[in-house]
């Protein structure tokens, strides 16, 4: 074998956080800066072997993370411990590895999951704000958090969501089951943090497009059970921007 490799072939699960501004998502795709093109890249600089990982969810271009879970092979030398610092030299300074360990054969990223948790933030318009402004959307007029609350949760429990999935996606199954939609809101804005089996294509953001026009009174709150019912697209609300989105867990 060459040098830094051995005959240990193991399975490794990987935590990551990025910033997904500046990415086209996270699947690899040609001539297009994504999170899987440049991990990989950086795996090859470090283990000298060309490895492919999977990935816990497919976030969309714009789309955040802080708690990505990526698997994959190998069998490189260096300590599971000692993989995050030796990433982290070699990754861009809008992605880290959070954690590594090695896992059962039998684990992967994506078909192992139980369920993701996605948080989608919004901040007050009018005010600025440099920082929190780049992982939020500015919302104004200001909406009615508690009628949002409200409306969406009669989302929760197994639906067909084809209603709040986008035209692009892939799903030929649209049915999915919605554990928790809890909406929390303070003096700076307003947090959604919705649990589920499975998400479809820009579903999170459609749902939360949707409860915004419930929040400032466009939409009557009732309309969410309609819209679901009916499961045509072009009845429910605009697609929120990506930039308040972010995968905060994936649970196994």
């Amino acid at each position: 074998m060459p040098d830094g490799r051995t005959e240990l072939d193991r399975n490794l699960r990987v935590t990551l956080e990025y910033d997904g501004t500046d990415y086209s998502g996270f699947q690899i795709q040609p001539k297009a800066r994504t999170v899987q093109g440049e991990l990989e890249r950086a795996l090859q600089r470090l283990t000298r072997c060309a490895i492919r990982v999977q990935g816990a969810g497919r976030t969309d271009a714009g789309v955040h993370a802080t708690g990505q879970v990526v698997s994959f092979r190998t069998d490189c030398s260096i300590p599971d411990d000692r993989l995050p610092a030796g990433l982290n030299r070699l990754l861009p300074q809008d992605m880290v590895v959070v954690d590594a360990e090695r896992v059962a054969d039998s684990f992967h990223a994506r078909y192992s999951a139980k369920a993701k948790v996605y948080e989608y933030r919004l901040i007050r318009g009018g005010a600025r704000a440099p920082v929190r402004g780049r992982f939020a959307h500015h919302v104004r007029p200001w909406p009615d958090v508690g009628r949002m609350g409200e409306a969406t949760q009669s989302l929760v429990g197994t639906h067909d969501f084809a209603a709040f999935a986008a035209s692009g996606g892939k799903a030929e199954d649209t049915v999915r089951t919605l554990t928790q939609i809890a909406v929390s809101e303070d003096e700076r804005g307003a947090v959604f943090r919705i649990e589920g089996d499975g998400f479809l294509y820009k579903m999170v953001r459609n749902i939360v497009g949707t409860a915004l026009e419930v929040g400032i009174g466009t939409r009557p709150m009732e309309d969410m059970v309609r819209i679901l019912e009916r499961g045509d697209r072009r009845l429910a609300g605009a697609t929120a921007p990506a930039k308040g989105l972010c995968l905060v867990q994936v649970r196994y």
